[in-house]
């Protein structure tokens, strides 16, 4: 049985929401794209660079983890690197100046859904009085910010760090020893929540969490396997996580 967390750190998509794979190139903005750029791009033309886009970025995404220190980019570089190159200047020109609420637009998803068992969860966190922070991968954070403030759940945590904010991506240690200096609690004391061995897991472990919980989702069955990280446990959604969190309480209070 686990020791009962100290604090609790937790991924975004995959653990406290999801949403369906797709969306790349939501009409909404590739129609905004088209009045940022003054009808300079057709829209076939920014609806087809936005899905290779996304696919590049994602690529650079895998690459970057595989890096001992993953960075994140900043928002304007994201497009300029992944979506307007080859785009007429003045195009790009006015696609950077509007970088960061066009990230916040190609990140907010409407199908997005807190996991099962989520609210029950993190509600018995708080009442245990263990501090959380979220720890998330993000082309822009702003949008899972305002996503868990509408689910009534911001309030919960203590703290929410983004890679868009601060510069870093899973698996880079760094990333989880600043949510766990924002609740006072040593890292080695934290449990750590993702559905990524490749970026969730791997980061737990080289942080040195007290244990790593990786949490099933779509993309935890598509990733491959990483066979040199193994997560302390397994569960479906917030109902199992809860579960396991009783049981550490139990052994707690009884050892």
């Amino acid at each position: 049985m686990m020791r009962a967390p100290g604090g609790l750190l937790l991924d975004f998509g995959g653990v406290l929401g999801d949403a369906p794979a797709g969306g790349a190139a939501a009409p909404e903005l590739v129609r905004r794209l088209g009045e940022v750029v003054g009808g300079e791009v057709p829209e076939e033309r920014i609806a087809a660079d936005l899905v290779e886009g996304a696919r590049a970025y994602s690529l650079w995404r895998d690459e970057m983890s595989a890096s001992a220190e993953p960075v994140e980019l900043p928002h304007n570089r994201v497009w300029a690197e992944f979506v307007t190159h080859g785009w007429p200047e003045q195009a790009r020109t006015a696609v950077e100046r509007e970088a960061t609420s066009l990230a916040y637009a190609w990140t907010w998803r409407d199908e997005w859904q807190v996991r099962p068992g989520i609210p029950e969860a993190l509600r018995a966190v708080a009442e245990a009085g263990v501090p959380m922070t979220v720890v998330s991968n993000s082309l822009c954070g702003a949008a899972h910010r305002d996503f868990l403030a509408g689910a009534g759940l911001s309030g919960l945590f203590v703290a929410e760090f983004y890679s868009d904010e601060t510069g870093l991506r899973k698996p880079n240690p760094r990333f989880a020893e600043l949510a766990a200096e924002a609740i006072g609690v040593p890292i080695g004391q934290c449990w750590f929540v993702g559905d990524s061995l490749h970026r969730d897991i791997a980061c737990a472990r080289r942080a040195g969490t007290g244990a790593a919980v990786l949490m099933r989702s779509p993309r935890t069955d598509r990733e491959p396997e990483h066979p040199d990280v193994t997560p302390d446990a397994r569960v479906e959604d917030g109902h199992g996580l809860l579960t396991l969190l009783q049981r550490s309480w139990a052994a707690n209070r009884t050892g």
